[in-house]
């Protein structure tokens, strides 16, 4: 096993017709030194037209091409393989953490992907119990759900979920340097429930559940309305605000930092990071994707596995 400081932070390609093969290579232009700590995964063709000193790893048919804002079912079983590389890598010691380029869920499903998305997916190979949270721009948010209908969300609300997403909050917000870090937690329903007239999952379920973390936890918020929430945090009166499902965290965020914001998966033995968007295949190929959140990835990433060290 190659010695954790040694090893090296593992880029997968994410699908190759969609723009995380181009970001990737952004980054890589930009930062030859770096690059030498860098391990990418992808396939050969694309590899090739890479002038880097990253360590290079095909995965794949070697006479593959995928062509820009075209998916297929071919460039989703080289964005799985890459996937799998990756993992496999972190749990031999090869790699250091993952940053992952954006893929189809949707091609993915069609090729027999059992995964609603990358998160789940890490969880799977690595084990422990995984937490979606963003950062990198203005906003810090970790949802208690994600990957899930809508109508499923306050059945799966439990105390010991409820905990284990404030423990994350407050174990991502120390590992970027706060040390008493203070979390606002969304309401479920409009205005929180307010006080049982428009909802009681606060009264009965979700305040109980916190008021016991907060004995663990004493920057814990009681529930607070979800639409001035974000608000607060941006003003600095929350370090990170958890969010109950996906929507009511992302559609803010996305908002606020659409460019900026990384996908961070929590709660599991090694890290993982990724760019917080899409394949966008409409622009792929064009020259035009922006690159800042797979930088800003990159960084968090290394933050983190400092930190594990």
């Amino acid at each position: 096993m190659v010695k954790n400081s040694d090893a090296k932070l593992a880029f997968a390609c994410g699908d190759p017709a969609g723009v995380g093969p181009e970001i990737i290579a952004a980054w890589l232009a930009t930062n030859r030194d770096a690059a030498r700590d860098v391990a990418v995964i992808g396939p050969a063709g694309w590899l090739a037209t890479l002038d880097t000193a990253a360590e290079k790893i095909a995965i794949g048919p070697a006479e593959f091409s995928a062509v820009p804002g075209r998916p297929s079912g071919e460039g989703a079983l080289v964005a799985w393989a890459a996937m799998e590389r990756a993992a496999e890598g972190c749990k031999r010691g090869e790699f250091c953490g993952v940053v992952t380029g954006p893929v189809s869920k949707a091609e993915l499903a069609a090729i027999g992907y059992a995964f609603p998305g990358q998160t789940e997916f890490f969880a799977a190979r690595w084990g422990g119990e995984p937490v979606m949270a963003f950062c990198g721009g203005r906003l810090r948010v970790v949802l208690a759900t994600w990957h899930v209908p809508l109508r499923e969300v306050p059945t799966l609300l439990t105390p010991a979920l409820l905990r284990r997403t404030v423990a994350a909050a407050d174990a991502l917000c120390r590992a970027e340097g706060i040390a008493t870090p203070r979390i606002g937690v969304c309401g479920l329903n409009p205005h929180a429930g307010e006080g049982g007239i428009l909802g009681r999952e606060e009264v009965e379920m979700i305040e109980p559940a916190l008021k016991q973390i907060r004995a663990e936890f004493p920057g814990l918020s009681r529930c607070e309305p979800g639409d001035t929430l974000f608000a607060r945090q941006l003003r600095g009166e929350f370090d990170a605000v958890i969010a109950l499902y996906h929507d009511q965290g992302l559609a803010p965020l996305k908002v606020i930092d659409f460019d900026e914001a990384v996908n961070v998966t929590l709660g599991l033995p090694h890290v993982r990071t990724s760019p917080d968007h899409g394949t966008a295949f409409g622009i792929a190929g064009k020259g035009i994707a922006r690159a800042t959140s797979f930088t800003n990835a990159v960084t968090v990433a290394r933050r983190l596995i400092a930190g594990k060290r």
